[in-house]
């Protein structure tokens, strides 16, 4: 079966230092992909660079803060970014197509299915998906940071067989290698970790919004659907390759789980919570080690306003988000039945089902 390798390139990869389009940069890569494509493989590419392409033909002399001066950069600088690819692309023999995508279109599932079918056409035509955010109608709060999430959702979506993340840093170290010449290149990661989190860091560079704590998290969010991650360099020529091989410049995400059904991705990834439910201890062994589905006495207090059938985020006593699932209960009803038994609130709620979530529309993030 063809595999299917996404590769993710952020803004300090494409742009000079203080903004504008590298088309030495967009030529390395397109040759890159292009390479990697003829080996056989089916090629898609998550791309930042809109705003940091942009914002100097609009006369900032630096990125943009204040989100509709983002907008207009974003609006100029995709048709720029567009334009360098598609010249790029062109002198290897491969054409390209423009996707943009915001978090409202993961949340709908008709929409992201429409995308689906969309991707899966363009790739059994040979064409190269170039995706990015649509950051001209995107609003600060559901961005995806400078893509790396974009780049896990749609990986885990078209079942990857790996998703590359490319990074000015040669991998996750202990500490900053630029600061600390005792850091340690972590080679290859199994799980992650609250201290992995706290190795990689903050912010990333003046042109781009991401970081490595980004991508860290992205390659949580892939490896838990099932996708492994690498995150490196991709400096010289065949270094793309390398990286998909397996001998990259970088630091590998290992996963022994299963692609996901599409529904439990929606679920887990997708979706918009509209509410949290928070759990005692019993329930959160019950739901993480024990398979179970979530029943109202282990629930503790509700947060927000939710009906049947919404996705929500069930939380521990100690605030750490347990995973997702689609609840049977309005809000209300969920407060009237905490902490009851199966027979008490059976007398006192009128459902139609005893579970809160049931376990089949339950998706652990931990």
């Amino acid at each position: 079966m063809t595999q299917r390798i996404v590769v993710k390139i952020g803004s300090s990869s494409l742009t000079s230092d203080t903004g504008g389009l590298n088309p030495d940069k967009i030529r390395f890569f397109a040759a890159e992909l292009a390479q990697l494509q003829r080996s056989g493989s089916q090629v898609l590419l998550v791309t930042s660079g809109a705003v940091a392409a942009g914002f100097t033909s609009l006369g900032y002399r630096t990125r943009p803060k204040v989100l509709h001066e983002k907008q207009a950069a974003a609006a100029v600088g995709q048709a720029l970014l567009m334009q360098a690819y598609h010249e790029a692309f062109a002198s290897h023999g491969v054409s390209v197509a423009q996707i943009l995508l915001t978090r409202y279109d993961f949340s709908n599932r008709k929409r992201v299915q429409n995308a689906m079918m969309t991707i899966d056409e363009l790739l059994q035509r040979g064409v190269v998906p170039i995706i990015n955010e649509n950051d001209t109608v995107s609003v600060d709060e559901l961005k995806f940071g400078d893509n790396d999430t974009l780049s896990a959702l749609v990986g885990n979506l078209v079942k990857a067989s790996k998703l590359i993340i490319i990074t000015d840093m040669d991998g996750l170290y202990t500490d900053d290698p630029r600061k600390n010449a005792n850091a340690q290149r972590i080679d290859r990661v199994d799980a992650i970790s609250d201290e992995l989190f706290s190795f990689a860091g903050g912010s990333g560079s003046a042109v781009g919004t991401g970081g490595m704590r980004s991508k860290v998290e992205a390659a949580r969010i892939a490896m838990r659907g099932g996708v492994p991650v690498f995150i490196g360099r991709v400096l010289e020529p065949g270094d793309l390759d390398l990286a998909v091989g397996g001998t990259g410049k970088g630091t590998y995400f290992d996963t022994a789980l299963n692609n996901l059904p599409v529904k439990k991705q929606w679920v887990g990834f997708h979706s918009l919570p509209q509410g949290q439910i928070i759990v005692d201890q019993g329930a959160k062994a019950a739901l993480v080690n024990g398979g179970k589905s979530l029943l109202p006495a282990g629930i503790t207090s509700v947060v927000g306003d939710f009906h049947p059938g919404d996705v929500v985020e069930v939380i521990c006593s100690e605030g750490l988000l347990l995973g997702r699932g689609v609840v049977n209960y309005a809000a209300w009803q969920v407060q009237a039945a905490a902490g009851l038994s199966t027979d008490e609130v059976q007398k006192r709620v009128e459902v139609t089902r005893i579970e809160v979530i049931h376990r089949d529309e339950w998706v652990p993030l931990t």
